[in-house]
């Protein structure tokens, strides 16, 4: 589920669609704004598989849980890396 497996594609693996919507970060922007960018980012790359809503969810999760983005005003913003 978080990386591509014998059931899961790796273009809707839970890290490879989190890429993907840091892809669409560029600039703080909000929950449902990203999503559509990154709907429309998918079709632009041709990905057959549709990802639903609650994927993309579970994506932001993992992104969130891994210091990558944070909710600030109600916007999506992407945490800068820090090398430890």
């Amino acid at each position: 589920m978080i990386t591509p497996t014998k059931g899961i594609a790796p273009d809707r693996a839970l890290l490879s669609v989190g890429a993907q919507i840091l892809e669409q970060l560029s600039e703080p922007t909000s929950v449902s704004q990203t999503w559509y960018k990154v709907k429309a980012w998918r079709i632009e790359q041709g990905h057959k598989a549709p990802i639903s809503f609650g994927w993309f969810t579970l994506a932001l999760d993992i992104l969130f849980a891994m210091g990558l983005i944070e909710l600030r005003d109600g916007l999506l913003v992407r945490e800068e890396a820090h090398a430890s």
